[in-house]
């Protein structure tokens, strides 16, 4: 076999470092952002935040080649904000992240002040130990009772069986089921009401027993909720008029006392943290034009380290490889931030132009939008355009929505048009809100009006919208 060399000419994609980096940023999230360049300023002793009240994604004169296109949009969109301002108003875009947990002065010399922190709310589980703590029981009934507590779910729930829980002590305890049974109905007593149910029927009852036996229609209540619940679910209101042997009236009140009740005590005492949504782009109308802009809140600042470069333009040494390196990292991410908000700007302002409607009319004036369109129009494949909606929010005079609530499908109608998805659905929320509670409007109803409006949607369409929107059938829509 002879051997021999051939010369090839080929062409092939290849994501460079810097490119790589560019599509990843593009698909984090604001939040996702700041704990990406959280780690890139504690690696790279290049880069730090500009505390500065100007500057803001900077590359000091004389470090900085040829600028960008991430560079030139940044200025253009600067200089547009300074001819037509479009700030957001004070706090209304401050993340949890910069609230501060507390206030007050120090004064100079003052060794003994201390930083303010907010309290803590207290648990389900160091609520019910203090009540414990002020309880005259002995040591054994107070071991049960925070064995029970211990045993709670975050509703304030007591879901595993008691069997269960005694087949777990020791046996050498000797700890008897009827003692279990006492630490609970001393668990049951406490505050919140309703704490240590088994399920939710124990739980409405004990809050319906907690309450002065003078209530109206007090009785009546607890017979639903411990043997009837299900019917009042499922609304049944014949069966139920039929149990109780009452009017419409009464079964009213009836339903209305169980409603009040709490059907989750523990949950007041969750720690659930609260998340704060910070927009990346600001709509408002300036001049009788809807105006898409960048939200400052939302835009991390960034330069290069000016004692750093200074060092590194006059070291020749091989010893500066590595800042020279760290150099171009620090320039890379800056040009790619500076591109990724140039991208969500260009989509934004896009998605605005063609949803104007929106912003006059509300959800019904939606049009029909996919991610193809906004593609062909500022000329980025879809994949982009998908990357910049997701987790990228927008703040309207309507709200805060993610910029793909922007997009959806759409629905044929009689003229020949189309209708979008999302206006559809606001119809059924009005056509809903909108009806005889006593007579509520089937699926099959709505669709019939919609068409009536010359918009044609199945009943199947209709019933998936409704589902969609959490709205319940129309058999548990039906009131008195």
């Amino acid at each position: 076999m002879k051997h021999s060399l051939q010369l090839r000419l080929s062409q092939h994609l290849t994501l460079t470092p810097q490119l790589q980096q560019s599509i990843r940023l593009l698909q984090l999230s604001t939040l996702e952002l700041n704990q990406e360049l959280e780690r890139f300023l504690q690696d790279n002793p290049l880069l730090e935040r500009d505390e500065g009240a100007g500057e803001q994604l900077g590359i000091p004169p004389g470090l900085n080649g040829e600028s960008g296109p991430g560079e030139r949009a940044a200025e253009a969109n600067t200089a547009g904000n300074d001819d037509n301002p479009v700030q957001p108003e004070g706090d209304a875009f401050t993340s949890a992240q910069d609230a501060p947990y507390g206030s007050g002065g120090r004064e100079d010399g003052d060794d003994d002040d201390y930083p303010q922190v907010a309290a803590e709310n207290p648990t389900l589980r160091n609520h019910l130990i203090m009540q414990l703590s002020l309880k005259k029981l002995s040591e054994r009934d107070r071991t049960l009772v925070t064995l029970l507590i211990e045993s709670l779910d975050e509703d304030g729930y007591l879901s595993q069986d008691l069997a269960e829980i005694h087949a777990m002590l020791p046996e050498e305890i000797g700890v008897e089921p009827e003692e279990l049974q006492i630490a609970l109905k001393h668990l049951q007593h406490f505050e919140p009401t309703g704490v240590g149910a088994r399920n939710l029927g124990d739980c409405l009852a004990l809050q319906l027993t907690a309450l002065p036996e003078s209530t109206l229609f007090r009785t009546e209540a607890l017979d639903v909720v411990r043997n009837h619940l299900e019917a009042l679910a499922s609304r049944d209101f014949t069966r139920l008029k039929k149990i109780l042997r009452c009017d419409d009236a009464c079964l009213r009140e009836v339903q209305k006392l169980i409603t009040s009740l709490n059907p989750r005590p523990g949950r007041e005492y969750s720690s659930e943290d609260t998340r704060y949504v910070v927009p990346d782009v600001v709509v408002r109308k300036v001049k009788g034009v809807w105006v898409a802009s960048l939200n400052p809140e939302a835009m991390p600042k960034l330069r290069i380290n000016r004692l750093y470069a200074d060092i590194l333009s006059r070291a020749r040494s091989s010893g500066s490889q590595q800042l020279a390196t760290q150099l171009q990292e620090a320039k890379w991410l800056i040009k790619n931030v500076q591109q990724r908000f140039d991208t969500i700007l260009r989509v934004a302002q896009a998605i605005v132009d063609r949803q104007r409607h929106f912003y006059e009319h509300g959800e019904v004036a939606m049009r029909p939008l996919v991610l193809r369109e906004i593609a062909e129009a500022l000329d980025l494949h879809e994949s982009t355009v998908s990357r910049v909606t997701t987790q990228k929010f927008m703040h309207t005079p309507r709200g805060i929505f993610e910029l793909k609530y922007f997009f959806g499908s759409h629905v044929t109608t009689e003229s020949g048009g189309s209708a979008s998805s999302t206006a559809i659905r606001a119809l059924i929320k009005q056509l809903v809100s909108a009806e005889n509670s006593r007579k509520p409007l089937s699926d099959s109803q709505i669709s019939e009006i919609l068409g009536q409006q010359g918009i044609v949607v199945a009943r199947r369409t209709v019933a998936k919208y409704r589902e969609s929107l959490q709205i319940l059938p129309v058999n548990l829509r039906k009131t008195l």
